[in-house]
């Protein structure tokens, strides 16, 4: 297979690095990302993160919050 050699931003590897799996190599990350991208699946974006206990918080502020809105019913 042909290689080629890109340059990206300190902050782009550092996002990809962030992303990488143990045994994934950049190449495996790029591929993934952008196969996701196309998608549209939050969720599935979600699931290919590595654990994250920052983001794991967050997202339950938000849950515990939706939980605490309640819009009334609409009448027709």
């Amino acid at each position: 297979m042909a290689h080629k050699t890109i340059t990206i931003s300190e902050e782009a590897y550092n996002a990809l690095a962030k992303v990488k799996g143990e045994k994934e190599s950049f190449t495996d990350v790029i591929l993934r990302i952008a196969r996701k991208k196309g998608s549209g699946n939050l969720l599935d974006y979600v699931r290919s993160l590595q654990p994250d206990e920052e983001l794991a918080r967050t997202l339950e502020e938000i849950v515990q919050e939706r939980k605490k809105i309640s819009l009334p019913a609409p009448q027709f």
